[in-house]
Parts: C-alpha cells; structure tokens; sequence
C-alpha cells in the first residue's frame, strides 16, 4: 500500500517526464531528444535527467528557445524566437527573461536593457521603428523613473517617469528652441512651470493639461509685464498689466484683452477707472 502511495505521488508530480518520449540519444546523462505528451520538444544537453547544458526547446505555439539550460529550465545566455515574429536575445533566469537583453518587435521597434522576472525593468534603451527613442529606467515594462524622450519631431524630454508617463519634475526642449521647464502629470504639463520662447517671452506659472491655467506672469519682448489669472492659455480674471514706460492697468482681463472692470494708471498721474472692452474704456 505504501509502495502504492509513493508511486502515485510520483505520477501526479512528475506526470510530463513520466510520459515524454525520448526519440533518440541520451535523455539522462548526454546527448538527447525528448518529446512530452503535449507536444513541446527538447533537443540538447542531460545530466541526472534534467535538461543542463546548451539545448533548443520548442514549444506547441511556435516559440523556439536556444541556449543554456540548468535545473531543467532556461538559465543563462539565450535566444527566444516567437510566433508573432519577435525575437529576444539576452539573459534568462528560471524560465524568464532576467537579465541583460534585446527584445526586437514585429513593428521594427527595439528595446535594450535590464530585465527583471520578465519584464522591462532596470536601465533600458527603447527605439521606435519612426526614431522616437527612450534612454532611462523602467519597472513592470513601463517607463518609470529618471529617463530622456526623443520624439521623432526633435522634441527632447528630460525628467521624470511614473506608470509609462511624464510626471514629476522634467524640461522639455522644442525644435523651434521653445523650453519648459517644470511639473508634469500624466504625459501633460501640470502644476508650475517656466516656458521660455525663441522671442524671448517668458512665463512663469501655473499649467492644467498642458494650458496655461490659475497664477502666472508673461514676460513679453517689449518689456510688457502681465500678472495675474489665467484660463485656458489666455488671460483671464483678475490681474496687472505693467507697460515699459510705466503706465499700468490692474483689473480683470478676459480673452486675452482687457475686459470688465479695471483702473489704467499713467506716468503724469491721469487715472481711468471704470468698464473696459477689448482694450477701451466703455464707461
């Protein structure tokens, strides 16, 4: 009965080699083809019956791996061709991807670098097919971390990554020499930040999705200075526009102009109060 119990136990743990079929060679110390009964083959290396060694394993979908062996599953330098017409050359660790690698896709695009347990994790280089690239950390196949962005256009991004997006502190560089730097969230600009452009205008303030939105001052070249509220990437709500030679209007703005009520102040000490319509006193 005990004899009976062992075997049992036996079979329910080791059902696969119990009825795998070794075609041809040595399937325990040496040289040797097995074939398990769900149709996945083993060419290669054995030792104390477990696959040990340099082997190619191929799998019912199509997957071929060739490389190293040890414990029975793929450890050490491998190659693994898949069905979809992707290809990783790299480390392997306990049946995964772990390890230094390069995974190319069936689209042309690329990823070097780190694996962990499967995934993109680590340090890594992902190059799209368009020559958009990406230098810097990942986690759980993700972009996330400390990383730069190169977009097909010759925008550049420097900063941070969390979940596969821009968030945190980072500067963005444009093709026509715009420059921001500041907050982002979820891919976008969000929170403070600083935009310089080519012109030499400058903003420093508040964004919501990638606008202009809340406190915030624009610098303009003619040494126009306006603070105060913004909506939607426009001016908006209360605020002072100071003009070079020292005139200035403090009051509401709207659409980018000065609208509803509001004071203009100038140099010789002239003073108009009252409603305002794109620029002009109204009443």
């Amino acid at each position: 009965m005990k004899r009976l119990l062992i075997l049992i136990v036996f079979l329910f743990i080791f059902p696969l080699e119990c009825n795998a079929d070794c075609i041809s060679g040595d399937c325990s110390n040496g040289q040797g083809t097995m074939i398990y009964p769900d149709g996945t083959k083993y060419a290669g290396e054995w030792k104390d019956n477990e696959m040990v060694g340099q082997g190619t394993f191929t799998f019912v979908n199509g997957e071929t791996y060739v490389g190293q062996f040890k414990y029975g599953k793929r450890n050490g330098q491998g190659i693994g061709t898949y069905p979809d017409d992707t290809k990783y050359v790299g480390e392997y660790k306990d049946d995964k991807r772990h390890g230094q690698g390069t995974f190319t896709f069936a689209d042309g695009d690329e990823y070097a670098g780190q694996y962990k347990d499967g995934k993109m994790d680590g340090e890594g280089t992902y190059t799209f097919a368009d020559g958009t690239s990406y230098v810097g950390q990942w986690k759980d196949d993700k972009r996330d971390g400390k990383g730069t962005y190169t977009f097909a256009n010759g925008e550049i991004y420097v900063g941070q990554f969390i979940n596969g997006k821009r968030s945190g502190q980072g500067t963005a560089t444009y093709p026509d020499d715009t420059r921001y730097i500041g907050e982002y969230k979820d891919d976008r600009r969000n929170g403070r930040g600083t935009v310089t452009y080519p012109d030499g205008t400058k903003y420093v303030g508040q964004y919501k999705d990638d606008k202009r939105e809340g406190q915030g001052s624009m610098t303009y070249p003619n040494g126009d200075k306006y603070a105060g509220q913004w909506k939607d990437d426009k001016m908006d709500g209360r605020g002072t526009m100071t003009y070079p030679g020292g005139n200035k209007y403090v009051g509401e703005f709207k659409d980018d102009e000065i609208n509803g009520q509001g004071t203009a102040t100038f140099t010789d000490g002239t003073k108009y109060a009252g409603q305002w319509k794109n620029g002009e006193l109204i009443k």
